[in-house]
């Protein structure tokens, strides 16, 4: 099976070792994604809009490998603060309402900027 590594061109891909999200035959996996835009934080101190430009960066390097939401099997939801779960499954509804991923949603320490308040990794299968 071929393999497809799609990068979004973070700098950090090629010093960590790691791609946006990695195609294999049918199957998507995409890295977990925060709200950076560049260097800049999107949203800071509002989880339902960080979700949101998560949710459209996940959209774009679903296109890029061939893909689209509808594609979306899985998605797995970190949190640092319990208290906004439900800004987060606002934005996660929003996209996901009539696709119905399986999902799950962990409160985490921390991630790896303070101002980041959720991080989601998603699978898909073209079919």
């Amino acid at each position: 099976m071929e393999r497809t590594n799609i990068s979004s061109g973070a700098p950090l891909e090629d010093s960590v070792g790691y791609s946006r999200a990695v195609r294999v035959g049918h199957f998507v996996y995409l890295a977990g994604t925060a709200s950076y835009d560049g260097d800049t934080i999107v949203a800071i101190g509002d989880a339902y809009s960080q979700t949101q430009f998560i949710l459209t960066k996940i959209t774009k390097a679903l296109r890029q490998a061939g893909a689209d939401i509808s594609h979306v099997v899985r998605t797995r939801i970190y949190v640092t603060d319990i208290a906004n779960w439900d800004a987060i499954a606002r934005a996660h509804g929003e996209v996901f309402k009539d696709i119905k991923p399986a999902a799950t949603m962990v409160v985490v320490k921390a991630l790896v900027d303070e101002k980041l308040l959720v991080e989601i990794e998603a699978d898909a299968v073209i079919y």
